[in-house]
């Protein structure tokens, strides 16, 4: 059996609040747990006294509750969850009404803002109020067109106050890519900034803004946040006030609308990479229970802590991250580029404002090796006690870089879950060992399997990803799909009344999990299931190599494995380096693992989030269209692999 990276000492345990919380059961219930994986298999066997107990250890805040935890607890979908209860996500968030801080604000330029929890409340207070003023009530549609600054968070608090329903994009989106979005939602209200500073440039937001309220008839007021320019022009704007205009300043206290726990809270978008995007309702009672769940027991986040997440708020992990102030933590946002001014920006950050958990993507830790940036020499971090990093399958180097170069005391927790599910289904544990390459737990409460091509659940073999029993945090629906068949077909056709998210994963000998990429973009040589993480892993160990891309393609009635890689500048791919490649993969792997075909690129497409496309690009080699090229961050880029003279041979 391999050995940890990091293991827990006694009193770090003893001091978490999961170890408490497994105390809080034995005393209740007259239990004897004694680690994750008793606490685990009692939260399944006791699914409803499971998240029932999570809702009183957690503090909910709720006008009513009701005697019912969960009905149709056979149906997925269909089950639904504490349907008497009343409640108001907002009010959660802002239950710590004092001056400890709230919200810090960094942006790439160094600007700095810092609320309190009580100033938070009151600038809520204030837009929540105009918002009522104008008709918004429960159920309407509040838009962000947004860069991860306070008055983002703001505007979500004050939209979910009133029970409306919150929507973002990333203010990097085209005006398709957000028509595409928004034109489905029909927002009442859009929020926006003057601009955004990204990697030294600063962009504008309002020329956008513009077409996109020219084609948006359903949109009543476009509240501008003055960002880049104190005094912006927003004269050509149809419909358009300050935010310091419309706001009602002489508001101090905020009406909680009390509402069922099912209760739209926000409508989030699929990648939309190969069609128009599918609009995700997301409850607020089952966000609030299921983030409360993954930020106090798999995070270990209280008051004294400071969360960070580098995230856009196109990105689930936005929604992620601001629920921390549930726990009455002080959130940390960023906007801008990572790697602006310096590669080691956001360590500065994390060392000024002593974060203690910093959140990331895993591409992000993979181009900080390849730049040489080795914080733990350079950078205080004696706060930080965890680094979570998602998006996309942490590989085992970048395990190994974390504890070299960043720090050796702390928690990595390699996270999965997604968009559909505004959470995880597999995360970090403070109580467990880490090992290279492995998500340390499956979530609590989440019944999640590995499924053979037969249905069966297996352990050390790769399958599908499923969840066999209800959870809090399942979509209401698909938005505008009144039967519910979109929803049905997306997750419940593959297996009967059993959730398949699409990962292709693993459970391992220590009861971790392995993510090996999308159901979607699993390669097929020979009959052979490989995830394309597999060979990422691999690929990414040579040192020319900055990232790269794999696909299946139909060649000789079977499928040959065809690797794109993008190389450090001025390298060129020879036969030399092609070698290398193959064997580091074959020597890691199997040869089925081994491309039939190595091709450089000078750059791979993405999502704006970050996430590399590979269907995307499966359809381009074949000929085939992308319908939605405004999903991509570079859209440009999938020309590189068109009538590709390497592909035809």
């Amino acid at each position: 059996m391999t050995a940890p990276l990091w293991t827990p000492d006694q009193a770090r345990c003893e001091a978490s609040r999961i170890h408490q919380f497994i105390q809080h059961l034995n005393t209740t219930y007259g239990l004897s747990l004694s680690d994750y994986s008793t606490l685990y298999q009692w939260s399944l066997q006791h699914n409803q006294r499971f998240w029932d107990t999570l809702w009183d250890y957690a503090g909910v805040v709720a006008s009513h509750k009701g005697d019912t935890i969960l009905e149709h607890p056979d149906r997925m979908p269909g089950a639904r969850w504490y349907p008497e209860a009343r409640l108001n996500f907002a009010e959660n968030l802002l239950k710590f009404n004092d001056d400890r801080p709230a919200v810090i604000f960094r942006g790439e330029d160094d600007t700095r803002i810092e609320l309190s929890h009580r100033e938070l409340y009151l600038r809520v207070a204030q837009l929540a109020s105009a918002l009522r003023r104008q008709g918004i009530k429960a159920g309407d549609r509040v838009s962000g067109f947004m860069p991860n600054v306070p008055e983002t968070l703001i505007g979500m608090l004050a939209t979910a106050s009133i029970g409306a329903i919150w929507s973002s994009c990333s203010p990097d989106f085209g005006i398709n890519g957000v028509l595409d979005r928004f034109g489905q939602v029909e927002p009442r209200v859009l929020l926006t900034t003057d601009g955004y500073r990204y990697n030294g440039k600063v962009l504008n937001s309002l020329e956008r803004v513009e077409g996109i309220v020219d084609k948006l008839p359903s949109i009543e007021s476009v509240v501008v946040v003055p960002f880049i320019d104190d005094t912006p022009d927003i004269s050509g704007i149809d419909r358009a006030v300050l935010l310091s205009d419309y706001i009602d300043s002489e508001a101090t206290e905020i009406q909680f609308e009390q509402l069922p726990f099912d209760h739209p809270l926000y409508i989030m978008y699929s990648s939309g990479t190969t069609g128009v995007p599918k609009c995700i309702v997301h409850s607020a009672g089952g966000t609030l229970l299921q983030h409360l769940k993954e930020h106090i027991l798999h995070t270990d986040v209280g008051r004294d802590d400071r969360l960070f997440y580098y995230t856009t708020c196109g990105w689930m992990m936005w929604n992620w991250l601001v629920s921390g102030l549930a726990t009455g933590c002080t959130l940390v946002l960023f906007d801008g580029s990572p790697f602006a001014p310096k590669p080691e920006h956001l360590w500065d950050v994390a060392e000024q404002e002593g974060i203690s958990i910093f959140g990331t993507s895993a591409k992000y830790i993979a181009a900080l090796e390849k730049a040489g940036v080795k914080p733990r020499e350079t950078h205080d971090l004696s706060q930080l006690k965890a680094v979570l990093s998602t998006g996309s399958p942490l590989a085992h180097e970048s395990f190994e870089y974390v504890y070299r170069d960043i720090k050796q005391d702390l928690q990595l927790s390699s996270i999965s879950g997604g968009t559909d599910i505004v959470s995880c289904f597999a995360l970090g544990c403070p109580i467990r060992p880490v090992y290279a390459g492995e998500l340390q737990c499956r979530g609590l409460g989440m019944a999640v399997k590995i499924f053979n091509d037969s249905g069966d659940s297996v352990v050390g073999e790769k399958g599908e990803l499923v969840c066999t029993q209800p959870f809090p945090s399942m979509p209401i629906g698909f938005w505008n799909d009144p039967e519910g068949q979109k929803y049905h077909d997306a997750y419940f056709d593959q297996f009967e009344n059993i959730w398949a998210h699409g990962d292709y994963g693993e459970i391992t000998e220590h009861d971790g999990l392995i993510i090996h990429g999308r159901s979607d973009a699993v390669l097929n040589p020979g009959g052979v299931r490989i995830g394309t993480a597999e060979i990422y892993r691999q690929v990414e160990k040579v040192e020319e190599v900055l990232e790269s891309l794999c696909i299946g393609q139909p060649w000789d009635n079977d499928v040959r494995v065809v690797l794109f890689v993008r190389l450090r500048e001025g390298v060129a791919l020879d036969d030399e380096l092609v070698q290398r490649i193959r064997s580091t993969i074959r020597a890691n792997t199997t040869p089925r693992h081994v491309p039939a075909k190595v091709i450089q690129v000078t750059d791979i497409p993405r999502t704006i989030s970050g996430k590399i496309v590979e269907l995307a690009v499966r359809k381009v080699v074949l000929g085939e269209e992308v319908k939605n090229k405004d999903a991509l961050a570079n859209p440009e880029a999938l020309e590189l692999f068109r009538n590709l003279p390497e592909l035809q041979s």
